[in-house]
């Protein structure tokens, strides 16, 4: 109701034009009043100028409820005084329509309030410019993320704008207020949670909720009057907290927190009939993180903690910058109340997000206004790791549709997680990895290696080999494993468990351009058809089998087979195959009697004096015991192996079956590489495969 008593007197004041009292419009009251609770010295100038230039260049035009224009500007930049924005921010929210429905252009307002001003409102207006038709959708808001990715300014004052325009939106056709609404619903709600900014958020759900879904918000708001008209167990629950708290010695101040309509609705869903403490939350603040914890002990002590409520978003910020203690106690009457727990920056945070923490542009020491910026928390508060990633992935999406599917589908997620990896060329900072709950090695791999990830085989988490298909949880630490460049690529099936969309994007890409197969090459069991057919001539033979045989025929390419993976100094024959390559095998291999017992003719096989690396497949026999795996896996890194594949066939009285198929920078490493796996305790027996796991 404040808000549109607001309103009124900045159309009343818009109306009667720009009488000042004291140089100051009396339609600038409110914005300036909001914008000094949070500012107090900040100057008023350039807002006064800037509200000048917006009402004469909008007299005479009006909204479609017939108000004058101005109030529009007006009441966005008010709710962002509310939310705490600096003033530059304030001055662009002023003229965020000028330059694109009056004659003020972009130079003007860059030569009368600097080149900052001139790139917010400019970044406001290309958003606007752009068609809302459904087909211009998915554009318009690939433009609004960029721009957002340079200065998140720009995203607040367009969040503010759709708020402004959803609280009006009563006289609009039904149709346009429930397209409006649903595409607030479906991307600028959650851009507005990934940003931090409750405020604007719950409010926006409410105005969307009440639009899309009228029954179910009319049942909900019956149910918060009925609730209201009573007395409210939450209060005396409060009551009991602050005197717990009084004989504590922490300053803390508690409030009650009522949940807005949307919330309530969700409550009632999840929980079914509401009770009286369901309607609200407590809300604790103090002083410092330490006491946040003070606070937290003297509740668990005091009252009976509900175990599985308790989340702690300080030591583990969301990725939206949210911080809090999330817990729930029951008092001696049993009723169970919810109660947040943060430091009064944490909450001004919590309301307003990335605007509570001002210019993102700000040096330290300029004198510039940033909202607790010597706080020193956060070094880049714009650029949060979900928008960063978010701006890689959509330049790579093949088209608008594309985008839009998979922009829906990220901003759904609404839990982060962190995990590490430590890979040797890994493309993210010291291999901390933010993402989505629900996350895989596949999602692992490419937000670690980028392209490179095709190549990826397998991985390690927490020192346990495992599928890529493996869901990632919080603090994991993750070892991808990647053959050779080129000797393997991505199959359909990781698309099933790929969660984000640089990872679904680029697996997608790998795959329309390689419609003649994908997933690593796999070798036909040696003397079958397959064999003739082991494709046509090879351009190139494959990387470390041409420098490690020679044969006959000099000019043919070689391949080492899979089926027995020879190695120097093993004894060694090989067999022409179509296509003028010679496939060369042990000469203990099942396949050499096949192809002897069919007729083929053996060709002369030896290896080169220079032979280096070479690929083996290896069988470890064991009993089976806990992390024999990662004792294996460590064992084979200490011996400078890459793991190229690895399978374990299930127990069998107690007994375990491990293969590994290995690349070794030298031949020679071979014997003391399988001495060393023999050594590692419950392992008696380590032999090579007569054929490969691939």
């Amino acid at each position: 109701m404040s808000a549109v008593r607001s309103l009124r007197k900045l159309s009343r004041a818009a109306v009667t034009g720009s009488a000042s009292r004291g140089g100051l419009p009396d339609a600038l009251e409110h914005v300036a009043q909001a914008h000094r609770a949070h500012h107090p010295g900040a100057s008023l100038e350039p807002l006064c100028r800037a509200y000048a230039v917006a009402e004469a260049s909008h007299r005479g035009q009006t909204r479609k409820s017939g108000e004058p224009y101005i109030t529009h500007p007006l009441a966005v930049t008010l709710i962002l005084a509310q939310l705490g924005a600096e003033t530059t921010t304030l001055t662009a929210s002023l003229l965020h329509d000028t330059v694109e429905d009056t004659d003020v252009t972009l130079e003007q307002v860059r030569e009368e309030f600097g080149a900052e001003v001139a790139y917010l409102v400019d970044g406001v207006t290309k958003l606007e410019k752009v068609d809302y038709g459904a087909a211009a959708e998915p554009e318009t808001f690939r433009k609004m993320l960029v721009a957002t990715g340079s200065d998140v300014r720009v995203m607040t004052v367009k969040l503010a704008d759709r708020l402004h325009n959803m609280r009006t939106l009563g006289v609009m056709r039904p149709e346009k207020q429930a397209r409006t609404a649903r595409v607030t619903r479906d991307v600028l709600i959650p851009l507005a949670e990934r940003l931090g900014v409750q405020a604007l958020k719950t409010e926006l759900e409410d105005l969307a909720f009440a639009i899309l879904h009228p029954q179910e918000y009319e049942r909900t708001q019956e149910l918060v009057r009925r609730h209201a008209a009573g007395p409210d167990p939450l209060r005396e629950v409060a009551d009991a907290v602050r005197a717990v708290l009084r004989d504590a010695p922490v300053n803390a101040r508690v409030e009650i927190r009522p949940r807005h309509a949307l919330s309530v609705h969700r409550v009632a869903k999840k929980r079914g009939p509401l009770g009286g403490c369901d309607f609200g939350r407590l809300l604790i603040l103090v002083g410092d993180d330490a006491d946040c914890y003070a606070v937290l002990g003297e509740l668990h002590t005091c009252f009976t903690p509900v175990v599985t409520e308790f989340k702690d978003f300080i030591a583990v910020p969301k990725f939206n910058l949210y911080q809090s203690l999330h817990t729930a106690i029951a008092d001696a009457e049993g009723r169970v109340a919810e109660v947040l727990i943060r430091t009064h920056r944490m909450h001004r945070v919590a309301e307003a997000g990335v605007v509570a923490l001002g210019d993102p542009h700000r040096q330290p020491g300029d004198g510039t206004e940033a909202a607790d910026a010597t706080d020193g928390e956060r070094a880049d508060p714009t650029r949060p790791g979900w928008l960063s990633r978010l701006l890689e992935w959509q330049n790579d999406a093949p088209d608008p549709d594309t985008f839009w599917a998979h922009l829906r589908d990220d901003l759904a997620q609404d839990r982060e997680i962190t995990v590490f990896c430590a890979d040797p060329g890994s493309v993210t900072e010291a291999g901390v990895l933010h993402l989505p709950a629900g996350a895989t090695c596949v999602d692992a791999a490419y937000a670690c290696h980028g392209a490179r990830a095709h190549a990826c085989i397998g991985a390690r988490v927490d020192g346990r080999l495992t599928t890529l298909g493996t869901v990632l949880r919080d603090g994991d630490a993750v070892q991808l494993l990647l053959a050779p460049e080129g000797a393997s690529g991505p199959s359909p099936e990781w698309l099933e468990h790929a969660r984000t969309p640089a990872a679904r994007i680029a697996i997608r890409r790998w795959l329309d351009a390689h419609p003649e197969g994908s997933g690593p090459p796999q070798e036909p069991a040696a003397g079958s058809a397959d064999d003739e057919r082991l494709a046509a001539p090879p351009t190139a033979p494959r990387p470390g089998d041409s420098t490690a045989v020679a044969v006959g025929l000099p000019q043919s390419p070689v391949r080492l087979a899979r089926c027995c993976t020879p190695v120097p100094p093993d004894r060694v024959t090989g067999f022409a195959v179509r296509g003028g390559a010679v496939t060369v095998h042990r000469e203990g291999c099942a396949a050499v009697q096949r192809m002897t017992r069919a007729g083929r003719t053996a060709l002369p096989v030896r290896w080169r004096p220079e032979a280096g690396g070479c690929r083996v497949t290896l069988l470890a026999e064991a009993f089976g015991r806990p992390h024999l795996l990662a004792d294996l896996t460590e064992t084979i890194a200490v011996q400078g192996a890459a793991v190229i594949a690895a399978d374990v066939a299930p127990p069998r009285e107690q007994r375990v079956r491990h293969t590994y198929t290995l690349r070794l920078p030298d031949a020679t490493a071979l014997p003391a590489l399988m001495r060393a796996m023999r050594e590692v305790p419950g392992v008696y027996d380590v032999v090579r495969a007569t054929r490969s796991a691939l």
